[in-house]
């Protein structure tokens, strides 16, 4: 184990904050154990000593102990098919009874025993309705086909109330799912400690995402909502169940059920950007030379007689009536301008070394979507945005991502099949100069009018004869 790697995961501030936390706990015990002493040995003086320093350090573990371990248990209890917690009221609530039941005992108050009562009501009568609240509530969710970074995307949330008699109030729909299967630090932590610890470490957290907040719901109903999300980074959501929520009536509970989902998987294709910098002055209108054989150009081939299958607005009508015989016209074919994209996953070490793995950890636990590197994600944005111009031309476009590869095709069902490669792709940041790809094998397979290499390694390991042949896009 490499410890001065390990300050990767751990910073100077945990390691500060671990030791104050383990001579807080150890002093407490140890003053513990001498005010007993101090007792059953008849030394009251330096009994009181020892129990007034064991006070601060009460107070010590209540600031620095308990919260650290408050926030984990929080993180952990997220995880757990909980059917309810308490919130910030529910908390303080607890508190007030407990003071409050404290003093009727103390002292007999029927007062005091009254507002008791009414507190206990309160809570009891919060958490079953906020229970029944939530009985017999199913969720849909319906979604796009084509889903990009960055861009609102209209989700359509639907929520039944199957009960006869209740309504649902202030429901709270979220749906829960991993954007991995592994951390993006795992290989990191693999590299760093015991490959059990690196395990345990390395899961990918589930994330939950809000659809939708429903203020009331009546018995047999079914309400939809149409509601605009956003979804800062490119790649898949891999959803696993939805999770209802609600605080009513008095906020002291929250409230939450799971619902199973059928498994599916959203896939968020890189955000598009200008590429026409990087185009500009490109010949882009090669290829559309006319041949000698029939398509859809726009010049004349010949004249021929109508058929069945033909299209009535290719008849020429002049031809007819000096033949007085229906006639079409017959255009040539054109050449389709074909445009290969390759996409170099090659990442420089250095140039991702701007966060720590704890950081990336700790974004991650919190919630919040995060990315293995911020230059590749630059790099798949510029190849997505590369294949959605070339389509829009209707150019014969191919992608190229490592080992995957697609057909080369035209139209929007072609083009989504290339966002797919881009929206799992995921950075390599193995150190050669070697590209990934056999640019020899790929610019001889065919004749390509227009080949585009997307990499942030330059032209490194690049032959002179190949440069000629392709356009390198750094990013």
């Amino acid at each position: 184990m490499n410890f001065l790697a390990l300050s990767q995961i751990f910073s100077l501030r945990d390691l500060r904050n671990a030791a104050l936390g383990l001579v807080v706990i150890f002093g407490g015990l140890g003053l513990a154990g001498l005010t007993l002493y101090a007792h059953q040995t008849g030394q009251t003086r330096l009994a009181g000593i020892a129990a007034g320093i064991s006070l601060v350090f009460v107070l010590l573990i209540l600031i620095f102990v308990v919260p650290p371990l408050a926030r984990n248990a929080g993180r952990e209890a997220s995880q757990l098919n909980l059917p309810f917690e308490f919130t910030t009221g529910g908390a303080i609530m607890l508190v007030l009874i407990l003071i409050v039941g404290f003093s009727a005992w103390n002292t007999g108050n029927n007062l005091l025993f009254l507002v008791l009562s009414f507190l206990l009501a309160a809570m009891a009568v919060g958490f079953v309705a906020g229970s029944i609240s939530l009985k017999k509530l199913d969720v849909t969710m319906r979604f796009p086909e084509t889903i990009f970074a960055t861009e609102p995307t209209p989700i359509l949330v639907s929520l039944k109330n199957r009960k006869r008699l209740f309504p649902a109030f202030s429901t709270v729909v979220e749906v829960r799912g991993r954007e991995r299967e592994r951390s993006i630090a795992a290989a990191d932590l693999e590299a760093l400690l015991p490959k059990w610890v690196a395990k345990r470490l390395g899961r990918a957290p589930l994330l939950s995402r809000t659809l939708n907040h429903f203020a009331h719901l009546a018995p047999g109903k079914t309400v939809e909502a149409k509601t605009q999300h956003h979804f800062a980074n490119r790649g898949r959501l891999l959803i696993k169940d939805f999770e209802i929520s609600t605080k009513f009536p008095f906020a002291f509970f929250r409230h939450r059920r799971r619902l199973p989902a059928r498994e599916a998987e959203l896939l968020v294709f890189p955000a598009l950007v200008d590429v026409e910098p990087y185009v500009d002055g490109r010949p882009l209108g090669l290829g559309r030379l006319a041949s000698s054989r029939s398509g859809l150009g726009h010049d004349l081939l010949s004249l021929r007689d109508y058929q069945p299958q033909d299209d009535l607005r290719r008849i020429d009508w002049k031809a007819t009536a000096r033949t007085q015989a229906l006639t079409v016209r017959e255009f040539a074919a054109e050449d389709q301008k074909r445009v290969t994209v390759i996409f170099d996953r090659r990442i420089p070490r250095e140039s991702d070394a701007e966060k720590p793995i704890r950081d990336k950890l700790a974004t991650e636990q919190s919630g919040r979507s995060v990315v293995a590197s911020e230059r590749f994600e630059k790099g798949a944005a510029l190849a997505a945005s590369l294949v959605a111009r070339f389509t829009r031309e209707q150019a014969e476009t191919r992608l190229i991502v490592a080992d995957a590869e697609s057909d080369r095709g035209l139209g929007q069902a072609h083009l989504y099949e290339m966002l797919k490669l881009l929206a799992v792709a995921e950075p390599s940041f193995e150190h050669s100069s070697e590209p990934e790809f056999d640019l020899e094998r790929i610019l001889n397979e065919s004749v390509e009018h227009h080949c585009f290499l997307i990499t942030a390694n330059g032209s490194a390991g690049v032959s002179p004869e190949t440069l000629q042949r392709l356009k390198i896009i750094g990013f």
